[in-house]
C-alpha cells in the first residue's frame, strides 16, 4: 500500500469504509464507523499520513495527522 491520506465514510448501504485518497476501491469496509476509525489509524500511523474521519453526511468530522512534523513547536 503506497502512503496516502486515508477517509472513513460512510457508504449508500449503511457499512462504513476506509478509503485511500484518490483510491478507487476501499480498503476496509465495516459496520460501524468505530471499527473503520481504528483500522484507518493503524495504516495512516504506518504510513505517516493523515486520517481525515467524515460524518454521515460527508463533512469532514476531525482529523489526525501522523506525518513528520517539518518544524515542531520548541517546549
Amino acid at each position: 500500500m503506497t502512503s496516502r491520506n486515508q477517509h472513513v465514510t460512510k457508504r449508500s448501504d449503511g457499512s462504513w469504509q476506509v478509503k485511500g485518497e484518490g483510491a478507487s476501491k476501499p480498503y476496509r469496509v465495516t459496520r460501524t464507523q468505530a471499527e473503520a476509525v481504528d483500522i484507518a489509524r493503524g495504516v495512516t500511523r504506518n504510513q505517516g499520513s493523515e486520517l481525515f474521519i467524515h460524518r454521515p453526511d460527508g463533512r469532514i468530522r476531525a482529523r489526525d495527522s501522523h506525518g513528520r512534523d517539518p518544524f515542531p513547536p520548541r517546549g
